[in-house]
């Protein structure tokens, strides 16, 4: 059985969204009315990003195993789904700042 999703006639109706995840689940239930999809004009020439290239890559991520206790696993999983990201980014996120915080202090950046 498909749900019928609502149609929203104004972005009034639009709701401010505390993560991603909240405005994706939103989103997955209603959708843009004709009336005011026809309000669009044309977007001018220059205002829409350009496609990323596809011969340039993010740089790569290495695979790393770190063996952690199960209770810091499930607190860093609910932090991550409270700011709408994976735990995994979250985490990258963390020991990304930390690191930077040490070569500061350590004198390897200034």
């Amino acid at each position: 059985m498909t749900r019928k999703r609502k149609e929203i006639k104004s972005w009034e109706e639009v709701p401010a969204f505390a993560s991603e995840r909240e405005e994706q689940a939103w989103w997955d239930e209603h959708d843009i009315s004709a009336e005011l999809l026809e309000t669009f004009g044309p977007v001018p020439e220059g205002e829409l990003p350009t496609p990323r290239d596809r011969t340039v890559t993010r740089p790569r991520k290495t695979p790393v195993s770190v063996r952690m206790e199960e209770d810091l696993v499930n607190r860093l999983k609910a932090l991550a789904a409270v700011k709408g990201i994976g735990y995994q980014t979250l985490l990258r996120q963390f020991v990304s700042e930390r690191v930077y915080e040490e070569e500061k202090r350590e004198g390897i950046l200034k």
